[in-house]
């Protein structure tokens, strides 16, 4: 039945686009996508993580930001990351409730991002 995770929708205001290419692009690394032409019109961008999945952006009219309900990159050198977020102004909060090093961030429309150094086991 289901074999596992295509792709991850945020939602993003109206007029998004260049926001999301520094955050998602710029700043995380990932490969922007060619929509398909049938979509393009609706808005948002799509991007490439390296493992063949994919974030999208999606316009949402009304939008609220997420603040709880998020997605969750994970990374293999989490100072890395905390040092390019300085680079890009983006604030990030480490988290060390659990044994795995993690943190959280905020895309450019107030979305939480989570990161975290390997990989969660349970």
């Amino acid at each position: 039945m289901i074999l596992g995770l295509d792709h991850v929708q945020v939602n993003a205001p109206r007029g998004h686009e260049e926001d999301a290419r520094a955050f998602f692009g710029a700043f995380l690394g990932l490969e922007e996508l060619q929509k398909p032409e049938a979509l393009r019109g609706n808005g948002g961008v799509w991007f490439a993580l390296p493992d063949g999945r994919q974030i999208h952006t999606g316009v949402t009219a009304a939008f609220v930001p997420s603040e709880k309900g998020h997605v969750c990159l994970f990374c293999n050198d989490l100072d890395a990351v905390l040092v390019r977020a300085e680079q890009f102004g983006v604030v990030c909060s480490l988290d060390t409730r659990l044994p795995l090093r993690r943190l959280y961030c905020s895309d450019p429309w107030g979305n939480r991002t989570e990161i975290v150094e390997g990989r969660h086991t349970q």
